[in-house]
């Protein structure tokens, strides 16, 4: 099965040209929506009308003491900085384990890294490391680490001598995935209303009051982890097509599946230790995507990136807004969003044969 056949995918020869279009369109789509994104909001003077900031009264920048001025510095733009990132790294994550795994419904999800993540926070947040001295930045270091766990567990099951067969390394993920669904459930069990609630919220996902020290410390690694994801575009082709198709074009099909693997995870890791386990984004747009511009990595790869921190902050403005003033978790929003997306891939790939042969 090809590379493109396996998500039914079209083949398309990319041209210099039709790279250089397709990144630069996503890009004008992500520099949009980031630009008008944080200026749509409710009204800060008092109503729950929608309106856009005024401008002039943001443009003397992050120091003034305005209303609207901190609104925008401190509360919407920190938010838009993270979803562009958080985004950016599901969606390549996602862009990742469906070439890895050849299969369209891969995910961190269905890998067991989010429900892992999510052990290891609640575990944290059972403890009271959330209320000393490092706050929710605790909860996110469990996160990470739970992340990172995960990935050495699904990695050491999956792994048949030298080989990392993907249907082994999926049924791994999922096993995995329900074991720590299961320690979440009796943590929370365990818990009082106080910690339920505070563990609820996290599992949500969010964007909000997230500081710039935060995200600076968080963008780094993520920064580091895209970089090595657009390194590995022409290994990815070739896994896509099978780890023999890839060796007989000299690529190292368990070098680079352990590579893509690790660096997708701790991707996905980061992103839920700023934001909290945030779906289906790493499901919906490399899919999406793919249909559209087909199923070279090397234009999939970035265009899945740019994309995918915009859909991000769309929804991220979604939850803010439809609900005002009340704001609803940027999770809930993209579980809705991503559901009936994730429902409409399991019914055509199933009638396709494409899944279960």
């Amino acid at each position: 099965m090809s590379g493109a056949g396996f998500l039914g995918a079209s083949v398309r020869r990319l041209t210099r040209a039709r790279l250089v279009a397709t990144i630069g369109l996503c890009a004008l789509a992500a520099l949009l929506v980031a630009v008008l994104s944080p200026l749509v909001g409710v009204d800060p003077h008092g109503t729950t009308a929608l309106s856009l900031l005024d401008l002039g009264a943001i443009w003397a920048g992050p120091g003034d003491t305005g209303l609207e001025a901190r609104i925008f510095w401190l509360s919407r733009l920190p938010r838009v900085l993270a979803a562009l990132l958080v985004g950016a790294g599901l969606a390549a994550s996602g862009c990742a384990f469906q070439a890895i795994l050849r299969n369209p419904l891969a995910e961190p999800f269905t890998l067991g890294i989010s429900s892992g993540s999510a052990l290891a926070a609640v575990i944290a947040i059972r403890l009271g490391l959330d209320t000393t001295a490092l706050g929710s930045s605790a909860v996110g270091l469990a996160a990470l680490a739970g992340a990172g766990i995960t990935v050495l567990v699904v990695w050491r099951l999956a792994r048949v001598d030298d080989a990392l067969p993907p249907a082994t390394m999926l049924l791994a993920g999922i096993t995995i995935s329900m074991f720590c669904s299961a320690g979440s459930l009796l943590v929370q069990y365990t818990a009082d209303f106080g910690e339920i609630a505070r563990m609820l919220r996290w599992m949500m996902g969010g964007l909000d009051w997230i500081a710039y020290d935060r995200l600076g410390r968080t963008a780094v690694p993520m920064m580091v982890g895209l970089a090595i994801m657009l390194g590995l575009a022409r290994s990815l082709n070739a896994l896509s097509a099978g780890p023999d198709a890839a060796a007989s074009v000299g690529v190292d099909a368990t070098r680079a599946m352990t590579i893509g693997f690790v660096t997708a995870s701790l991707l996905v890791g980061a992103g839920i230790a700023l934001a909290g386990p945030i779906g289906f984004i790493g499901l919906l747009v490399p899919h999406a995507l793919r249909a559209l511009i087909g199923p070279d990595h090397r234009a999939l790869l970035p265009a899945s990136m740019l994309l995918g921190g915009a859909l991000l902050v769309l929804c991220d403005t979604l939850s803010r807004v439809v609900m005002a003033p009340d704001q609803l978790p940027v999770g809930v929003v993209t579980a809705l969003l991503g559901g009936p997306f994730f429902l409409v891939i399991l019914v055509r790939e199933k009638r396709r044969g494409r899944i279960w042969g």
